[in-house]
């Protein structure tokens, strides 16, 4: 388990580089269409660089903000508080705070840049359809989630694709206003013309990219957790009661956005089938495992 921890920061590193350097190639085509790629590439490092910072000190917030949770009375909801403590001690893990999430669908997710400045909120559709065994085991998800940092890997993620999608949406923009001043300009030779192609198409299909990256980030992470989560609690029955109650669930969480959708516990939105002859393609955005192969991995434990 502590090998997989460590190969999962790993990844993590890789895939924030990664990240950043889609990003600087958006950038640098953007300016190079424009007439200066270095330009270009230095505003997308700065924006980049901006966006990490913002969200490592607030990430908790953002994703908070974002789904409308607001901090769960210790009175009102006194069950998940004593789920919570109690994973805690058992994990050595300090108490994140704990928030409500007033949605009917059952769903949950945790936030926020390291085990001390963390969040965990939950639907009032979880709370409502989990038995306290259940419950536990959706809690120790999250709790996993904080304990191995993939917190702050997924806010990462959620900033960056933002980025990536709002420096080409800018660049798509201004091409079609004003046809790129380099362009205009008529001393294109033939290499700037393949590169301006190269760089208008590379503004066209990064978002795609990065949404699939996105994906990826959330796909790695769901499994480790949930293994996380059974030695956490050593009952394995109860995390897969709560995916098998998850997986009978139709109900969209309305709380949740395209943006923060790998966030949660399960995929929280309803989106394209994944039926016909472009399955493949449709998976490629899933931000979740298929809650089949989740609940059989966790039966073979």
């Amino acid at each position: 388990m502590l090998e997989l921890i460590r190969s999962n920061k790993r990844r993590s590193v890789a895939l924030i580089a990664a990240f950043v350097g889609i990003l600087c190639l958006v950038g640098a085509a953007f300016g190079l269409w424009m007439g200066n790629g270095i330009l270009g590439t230095a505003i997308a490092l700065v924006v980049s660089g901006a966006l990490a910072f913002g969200s490592y000190w607030k990430a908790d917030a953002i994703a908070l903000a974002v789904s409308r949770a607001k901090p769960a009375d210790p009175q009102q909801y006194q069950r998940l508080h004593n789920v919570v403590e109690g994973l805690c001690i058992a994990s050595g893990l300090p108490k994140p705070r704990v928030y409500i999430v007033e949605d009917a669908a059952p769903n949950a997710f945790a936030t926020g840049r390291n085990p001390k400045h963390a969040a965990i909120a939950v639907t009032t559709g979880l709370l409502e359809k989990m038995n306290r065994v259940e419950l536990e085991g959706v809690v120790a998800h999250e709790l996993s989630h904080i304990r191995n940092y993939d917190i702050l890997v997924n806010t990462l993620a959620v900033t960056l694709v933002g980025a990536v999608a709002l420096l080409a949406n800018m660049g798509i923009r201004l091409m079609w206003w004003n046809g790129g001043r380099s362009r205009r300009s008529g001393d294109r030779n033939d290499s700037g013309n393949v590169l301006a192609i190269f760089g208008f198409a590379l503004l066209i299909f990064a978002p795609i990219i990065a949404k699939a990256m996105q994906a990826t980030i959330s796909r790695k992470r769901e499994t480790l957790a949930d293994v996380s989560a059974c030695q956490l609690t050593r009952y394995p029955p109860g995390l897969i009661s709560a995916l098998e109650k998850l997986r009978e669930d139709s109900t969209v969480t309305h709380s949740a956005t395209t943006a923060t959708a790998h966030m949660w516990i399960e995929q929280p939105m309803s989106g394209v089938g994944d039926g016909g002859k472009l399955a493949w393609f449709n998976k490629l955005f899933n931000t979740h495992p298929p809650l089949e192969e989740r609940i059989a991995l966790l039966r073979e434990l």
